[in-house]
């Protein structure tokens, strides 16, 4: 990637996250007020992700599971009739609004509109040096993977996509993506997998998916 069309992506990003923030902010407030009327439990569900380069950051999204969802039922799996789903969460699942809070970490660096989403520490320690490719550029609120199936084909197939993306990024792939996820987000494309669940990336390592958990729990 040359380095002045590197920093063009970041100005894009922190004029158009601006412009995003600025533009839904009642949005923020009423959705906010609506989650803590519904269950108990904080706003934004915070968690642990790795960023280009392979750093950690806190991501954000709108609380739309009871509050330590994680450890109960499917754990980090998730199902279309899931209990753990908050009535206002199947609302925010359905238009994909639990992603938006997102735009804090776009204007923090840690992430750009457009790129891999972001994965759990130990789904990347699992990674092989293929795999790992997919780092070398800031994680995104929306990717090549999201427009092309999304939650309905497997982590290998959308790594592998993601991988294609840095490989390929251009601003050109970058406003592609963008309009085509205006098209995925209207249909409601890709939200739960073919047999209504989101299966985790399960590394084939559990002994070092379960301390690379712990180090990041």
């Amino acid at each position: 990637m040359r380095a002045e069309t590197h920093t063009l992506k970041i100005i894009i990003d922190q004029i158009l996250g601006w412009l995003i923030f600025l533009a839904f902010s009642p949005l923020f407030g009423l959705l906010a007020v609506l989650i803590r009327l519904d269950t108990p439990g904080p706003v934004f569900f915070r968690q642990v992700r790795i960023g280009q380069g392979g750093r950690p950051f806190v991501a954000y999204k709108f609380r739309s599971m009871v509050d330590k969802a994680v450890t109960m039922g499917l754990g980090l799996n998730v199902a279309v009739d899931d209990s753990r789903i908050t009535r206002v969460g199947h609302f925010l699942r359905q238009t994909s609004l639990d992603e938006l809070p997102q735009i804090f970490n776009v204007l923090k660096g840690d992430m750009s509109l457009v790129g891999p989403r972001p994965t759990l520490p130990y789904q990347v320690a699992a990674y092989n040096d293929f795999q790992r490719r997919r780092l070398l550029m800031k994680p995104g609120i929306t990717g090549w993977a999201q427009i092309n199936g999304r939650n309905t084909i497997p982590w290998e197939k959308r790594i592998q996509l993601d991988v294609w993306y840095v490989e390929n990024w251009s601003l050109k792939l970058d406003l592609l993506i963008l309009l085509k996820t205006i098209r995925t987000w209207a249909r409601q494309e890709g939200l739960y997998g073919p047999s209504g669940v989101n299966y985790d990336f399960r590394p084939l390592n559990t002994e070092l998916s379960q301390r690379v958990t712990n180090v990041y729990s």
